[in-house]
């Protein structure tokens, strides 16, 4: 009988990564024992205070083992990641692991880190991983080319919860643009934030620039974080999405403005390029204010039934176990 492990260092938190294994939970039949910082005592730090670093390694490790495990997909290459890594490796267990963040960048934005250095550490934490778990096309391509093996497509979904039927496209004054998702420096929201007064801008979220993107952008929005039916309706009563980040791996909440219908705007990089279809669900490129005119003509209920049946968390959790398990 399958004895199965998801360690992740992040679960209770609002990222992409909580928020793809907490629906992978809810679609799934199998019994899955997750180990994550919130079961164990942990600390964060003041880029990111909602981050939980486990500080009990060895409390990781013991759970592991009481578990006895078959199968471990490691989602992520913290603490915890590492400690299930060390588990794998001394007890000559084949896992799985999944490629979510763009940390080299992340790190060399935070603490100038050398981009080069940190593949090198994530090349050395994935190798020996089956499958390495991608989230987009591009993604892979990037990976594979710094020399990364046994990488696998992925995907994601979007829950039924989050999604409303659109209405038509009407003409209401300014356009409502909507951004969701971590206020923080390498989320680049500033680029949406100097089109305020061509726009009607809500950013949905929360996180370290808010404070200051609040005080300097009066006529912007800033409703914190929203959930469930209450996101779906914020969703629902704007026209585009703009999504401003250029280091994601995918961006959860596009495919989740899609699914409402709305055309995404932004940059054409990993991520938005894997997901936007120009001329039809939006359009990619540098201008954002150009891009936005541009997407508030596209059908939104064309963008909906499209989006609908292509992103379901089914398909996502049947890619996990299927590398995991066969």
């Amino acid at each position: 009988m399958n004895s199965i492990i998801i360690a992740t260092d992040t679960f209770e938190q609002v990222n992409g990564v909580s928020t793809t294994y907490k629906n992978i939970l809810n679609v799934t039949n199998k019994k899955i024992n997750l180990i994550h910082p919130g079961i164990f005592k942990w600390k964060s730090i003041n880029a990111y205070p909602e981050i939980q670093i486990c500080c009990e390694p060895i409390k990781v490790y013991k759970a592991i083992q009481k578990i006895k495990p078959t199968h471990i997909h490691i989602a992520t290459e913290g603490p915890i990641g590492l400690v299930a890594r060390i588990y794998c490796k001394l007890n000559k267990l084949p896992f799985t692991s999944a490629y979510h963040t763009k940390f080299p960048e992340y790190l060399n934005i935070y603490l100038k880190i050398p981009i080069n250095f940190g593949y090198g550490l994530m090349k050395l934490f994935h190798k020996k991983s089956r499958a390495i778990l991608v989230p987009s096309s591009s993604c892979l391509e990037d990976l594979k080319n710094k020399g990364f093996k046994n990488l696998v497509l992925w995907t994601r979904g979007v829950s039924s919860s989050l999604i409303k039927t659109v209405s038509k496209n009407t003409d209401h004054g300014k356009i409502k643009v909507l951004s969701v998702g971590r206020i923080s420096k390498e989320k680049n929201l500033e680029a949406l934030c100097e089109l305020n007064k061509d726009f009607d801008i809500t950013i949905i979220g929360d996180g370290p620039e808010l404070k200051r993107l609040k005080k300097k952008y009066k006529s912007i929005t800033f409703p914190g974080y929203k959930f469930g039916t209450e996101l779906a309706n914020y969703y629902s009563q704007n026209d585009v999405f703009c999504f401003t980040s250029k280091t994601d791996t995918f961006g959860i909440v596009i495919i989740e403005a899609l699914c409402n219908g709305l055309p995404v705007v932004g940059y054409n990089v990993t991520g938005p390029k894997d997901l936007v279809r120009s001329n039809k669900d939006g359009y990619l490129g540098n201008d954002l204010k150009e891009n936005i005119y541009k997407s508030i003509k596209l059908s939104k209920k064309n963008i909906q039934q499209y989006s609908i049946k292509k992103w379901t968390w089914k398909k996502c959790e049947e890619i996990l176990f299927k590398q995991l398990l066969d």
